[in-house]
């Protein structure tokens, strides 16, 4: 940059000065063809040009004048070779002019013609020659080329000055220009590399307030958005391959507990069943006894695929569910006449407050099973005298139920597993109770597949009450 400056600047001051030169030589060759001209055009109108060339006289060759370039001018005027007027030194013709009474000069100094600054010793000069009323005459205009004849020829060297000072200003601009702008790209490059090899760079620098500045800034914010998102992207991903680790830890452990589930009553069924086979000479008693235990662990290994259906149905199907809008008051009305007709409740009375007109959307089948399971559960387990199910409050979006018993509750560490699959707080018991492991996970899957939320803590005067919401109509 500094070279193309500095080249720029000397070549376009030598360009104007060589212009200034050429301009300045045309103004001394124009004055002296003014001069010949004034003179021809007196001669021509038969003027004495004596006045005229006395006033040339005075008016350049007056040593008071500040501009000396016409001092030693030199005037000589020719008529038929016989001299008329002159200023200054006169300007001799060569003997064969002088003989010839016509002709130019053949001075090795003149040019005839022509108007130039030739070789040291040469001269200014005007030679026109002209036939006027019928004389030959010959205008010498002369300067001799000394030293002021070479000054005025040559523009005022300061000009070089003027050009070295600004040539070098303009580097100094270049200079803290390329170092201003070279400082913005090294941050850039260095922004690059930096976030090229380190996946954990977060850029601070610090740009200036520019057109380079803000483009700096815009990319510095698209690197930390696009930063940002990769981050996200793999927590997302992270999240997702973590549940899709769980769904298939928990679909293992379902497998697993269902074969263990199974075995069990396959187990005995199969027992009684050798037993009678083995045996064909068993007593009546005996063999219906064996008969009857054999239909009871059938009658279970039914329930249990029943309630895996059930659940893997909720599951999957969540948001498929066909629904429609329902007043919870009469589902709850009906199984209370269901469990009291069908002694689901065993020795608890189901009791109930739920007000008319409580709409919800749901689907009925679903949702009297939910009820079912949490009143067998209840039956099963609290050792109580009573169940039933209340409304305890409304939002604009939702209805806020509790299922509750009075029995004995259970231990505050086994709450947050009471919905986990097959867990069983006292697992004799419980297989002797003739439960699946799976009544409470199909309540909570079906309050989560209507959109709402269920939870279970023990209740203030002992037993349980299962919160949960449903959505409004």
């Amino acid at each position: 940059m500094v070279v193309a400056i500095w080249a720029l600047i000397f070549g376009m001051s030598y360009w104007q000065y060589s212009n200034e030169k050429e301009y300045r030589k045309m103004l001394i060759d124009n004055q002296l063809n003014v001069i010949s001209d004034r003179i021809k055009y007196a001669y021509e109108r038969n003027t004495d040009i004596r006045p005229f060339i006395e006033f040339i006289g005075n008016y350049f060759m007056n040593n008071d004048r500040t501009n000396s370039t016409f001092d030693k001018l030199r005037v000589s005027v020719y008529e038929d070779g016989r001299l008329i007027q002159s200023i200054g030194d006169v300007v001799l013709l060569s003997d064969e002019e002088t003989a010839r009474g016509s002709g130019y000069t053949n001075t090795p100094d003149f040019d005839v013609n022509s108007t130039e600054l030739l070789k040291e010793g040469s001269f200014y000069f005007q030679a026109p020659v002209d036939t006027i009323r019928g004389h030959e005459l010959k205008i010498y205009t002369v300067l001799p080329a000394d030293e002021d004849i070479s000054k005025a020829t040559l523009p005022n060297k300061s000009i070089w000055f003027v050009v070295f000072g600004l040539a070098i200003a303009m580097t100094v601009g270049a200079y803290y220009m390329s170092r201003y702008f070279g400082r913005n790209i090294k941050i850039l490059r260095l922004f690059a590399e930096r976030a090229a090899t380190d996946p954990n760079f977060i850029p601070n620098m610090d740009y200036p307030h520019d057109e380079l500045g803000e483009i700096s800034r815009q990319i510095i914010h698209m690197y930390n958005e696009r930063s940002k998102t990769v981050l996200k992207l793999k927590r997302e991903h992270k999240v997702a391959l973590h549940a899709m680790e769980e769904k298939a830890r928990m679909k293992r452990q379902l497998t697993n507990n269902i074969n263990h589930e199974l075995k069990t009553p396959i187990g005995v069924i199969k027992g009684y069943l050798d037993t009678i086979i083995e045996n064909p000479d068993m007593d009546p008693a005996s063999r219906t006894h064996f008969q009857l235990k054999a239909r009871e662990h059938v009658n279970r290994l039914v329930n249990l695929i029943t309630d895996v259906s059930a659940i893997t149905r909720l599951e999957e199907g969540t948001g498929m569910i066909s629904t429609e809008e329902l007043d919870y008051h009469d589902v709850v009305y009906n199984i209370s006449n269901d469990v009291e007709e069908s002694g689901a409740a065993g020795n608890l009375e189901f009791v109930y407050d739920v007000p008319l007109d409580c709409m919800v959307v749901g689907n009925y089948n679903l949702l009297s099973g939910m009820l079912i399971n949490l009143v067998k559960n209840a039956s099963a387990y609290c050792k109580g005298t009573e169940c039933g199910v209340n409304l305890l409050g409304e939002d604009e979006d939702f209805y806020y139920f509790v299922f509750f018993d009075n029995g004995i509750g259970v231990g505050e560490e086994h709450l947050p597993h009471l919905f986990d699959r097959f867990y069983r707080i006292d697992s004799g018991r419980s297989r002797k109770a003739g439960g699946t492991g799976l009544g409470l996970p199909i309540v909570q899957s079906t309050i989560v597949a209507h959109g709402g939320k269920i939870e279970v803590r023990n209740r203030k005067g002992g037993g349980l009450e299962f919160h949960y919401s449903l959505p409004k109509a």
